[in-house]
């Protein structure tokens, strides 16, 4: 972006890179806030089978999540609005080529808030089934468990009843992660789609707005190809003169 220090714009790009830079650090921690509570629910569900071990209480990593969360909006609308005032400076630029050099840092800015937002809508999203999901899970566990306390059951019956229970929560958190898996491709090869065309429309747009350097180049190919059957030809004129001098 073509802007001196200390300008408006060049303040612009310094605020937004250090809230990108933040929000990047914010989301990677978010993301490892949720895929740790996932894993201390499954370390629960693992430990369920031994009636001496206590359920973990995950209220403060809920707190957590919901503190990382707001700050998280919070900076997402700091770079928004740093955004839209870059777009303001962008439109009074005056001066083509700078307002276009300013229209793709912009854009790139644009793309980058776009990427965060979903990001954390998306991690957000699957903290929030998560947590829902293992509230279920937490009242069915204690009906459970005040079963067992209340009749004091050794019932093998029981015992096999549960062990199944615990093999279809298993499976079903197989599926559950591939399902994740297979939705995590399918966005991957849609974005790399969208940047294809991205760049294909970028390239015909540079084509179409200089007409005058396609019309260079073909001039030149045709140049190129006119030399290179010019010297074909006396090639050949000199080896058949040969020839014809070489048998006489």
């Amino acid at each position: 972006l073509p802007s001196r220090p200390g300008s408006p714009c060049a303040d612009l790009r310094k605020q937004a890179r250090q809230l990108e830079n933040e929000l990047d650090l914010k989301l990677v921690s978010f993301s490892k806030l949720c895929t740790s509570y996932s894993g201390t629910r499954d370390g629960r569900r693992d430990r369920y089978s031994s009636d001496t071990t206590p359920l973990l209480n995950g209220s403060s990593q809920d707190r957590m999540f919901d503190t990382m969360a707001v700050e998280i909006e919070q900076l997402l609308g700091k770079l928004t609005g740093i955004n839209d005032k870059m777009a303001e400076y962008t439109n009074s630029a005056g001066v083509p080529s700078l307002n276009a050099a300013l229209m793709h840092t912009l854009q790139r800015h644009r793309d980058i808030l776009q990427d965060y937002t979903h990001e954390f809508h998306k991690t957000k999203a699957n903290f929030m089934a998560i947590r829902e999901r293992e509230n279920l899970l937490g009242s069915v566990r204690k009906d459970i468990e005040s079963y067992k306390s209340g009749s004091g059951v050794n019932n093998r019956r029981t015992e096999l009843f549960l062990k199944e229970h615990e093999h279809l929560r298993n499976s079903d958190r197989l599926i559950e992660e591939t399902i994740s898996i297979a939705m995590a491709t399918k966005e991957n090869m849609t974005s790399q789609r969208g940047m294809l065309k991205s760049i294909q429309s970028k390239m015909n747009t540079l084509a179409n707005r200089f007409p005058a350097v396609n019309s260079l180049i073909q001039r030149i190919n045709l140049r190129k190809r006119r030399d290179s059957l010019i010297l074909g030809a006396v090639i050949g004129i000199c080896t058949i003169l040969l020839l014809l001098y070489a048998f006489h």
